[in-house]
């Protein structure tokens, strides 16, 4: 290894060897521990975390290497409480390891050393007399109607005392008042629970869940269902998702609420006419007319349907067995005998 070093005539720092060669000091230690002791009176007045932010040593490294150099004497702290109740640190930074009476004894010959804290007179006083007076009487609106609000009572110039501020609950604590059934808002705030069962991002707390149970409800008072608001609390997801599930739920509620059904008319009775005699081309019968109507339904449809097929052809009458067997007798009688053997068919 070949080495060329010059020594520096003006800005530069002396190092001991024990520093730089130390064996269980990390190199964030020994720059820090070289940096400090190279700074002029000024700047040492702030904190060593902040001194070792400009080297780029921050949170678990400035840790360690902080833990390092008190461990081997090197940086010594104290806490002190001063006036007021503040807290104060007390850093000792040295470049030769120092032990803590060393450390307290060149605390004490400091001239910045802190000073302890010093007695305060009491600032409360001794007591007085209370004032009184100086408030005039309170204007009383009760017996007339104004649009601007009554006027509270105005303080003196000898007036010590201020009113008291009063304080409103939050109106997020206040639960919205609901005329609704209670059974349907446990219902609305049983489905508004279970979404986060099918999407995670609509996971409400049961206090939302309660106040959105109130615009829910609506939706069930107008004749859906529980799947139907589930089903229409689901559909449609954003593309962006949901920022917020109480936002998304309540305006979705609000914006597509569906209309309110429309009241069906009462079904009148109809009435029920009494028999007639059909007066068709047909025997005689009767039927039950539904309203003015003469003939009964087959008959009127047979009507209809006659200029279609024409008239009905005429059926012949019918003969009996008896006449037809004494035709067949007597004209096998006229035929000739070869003809008499072949088997007669009846008609």
């Amino acid at each position: 290894m070949l080495r060329h070093a010059i020594a520096p005539s003006a800005r530069y720092t002396k190092a001991s060897h024990d520093v730089v060669r130390h064996p269980r000091l990390s190199s964030d230690a020994k720059i820090l521990l070289l940096y400090v002791q190279g700074l002029p009176e000024d700047p040492t007045y702030k904190p060593l975390s902040e001194l070792a932010q400009k080297l780029g040593i921050k949170g678990r490294a400035y840790q360690k290497a902080k833990e390092q150099l008190v461990a081997h004497g090197y940086v010594h702290e104290w806490r002190s409480q001063g006036g007021g109740g503040r807290w104060a640190t007390e850093q000792l930074v040295a470049n030769n390891p120092l032990t803590g009476e060393q450390a307290g004894h060149l605390r004490e010959a400091s001239p910045t050393a802190a000073a302890p804290p010093s007695t305060h007179f009491p600032t409360v006083g001794e007591p007085t007399a209370r004032p009184a007076g100086g408030c005039q009487p309170v204007e009383d609106h009760s017996d007339k109607t104004t649009p601007h609000p009554p006027s509270g009572p105005t303080a003196g110039p000898t007036a010590t005392s201020a009113p008291e501020p009063t304080f409103e609950p939050p109106l997020e604590s206040t639960p919205p008042v609901s005329t609704a059934d209670p059974a349907q808002l446990a219902c609305a705030e049983r489905v508004l629970l279970s979404l986060r069962h099918s999407r995670r991002e609509l996971h409400l707390g049961v206090r939302e869940a309660r106040a959105l149970a109130v615009e829910a409800v609506k939706w069930l008072e107008r004749g859906l269902t529980e799947s139907d608001l589930r089903h229409a609390l689901l559909a449609e997801r954003p593309e962006n998702g949901v920022r917020s599930a109480v936002g998304f739920l309540r305006y979705r509620l609000i914006q597509k609420l569906p209309e309110l059904p429309i009241p069906s008319l009462p079904s009148q009775p109809h009435p029920v006419h009494e028999l007639l005699e059909c007066k068709g081309p047909g025997g005689k019968h009767v039927f039950r007319p539904l309203a003015d109507e003469t003939e009964c339904a087959p008959c009127r449809r047979s009507a209809a349907q006659a200029p279609l097929h024409g008239a009905p052809a005429p059926q012949p009458d019918r003969i009996p067995w008896r006449e037809r067997i004494a035709r067949i007798s007597g004209t096998s009688a006229a035929l000739p005998a070869r003809q008499q053997d072949c088997p007669t068919r009846l008609p």
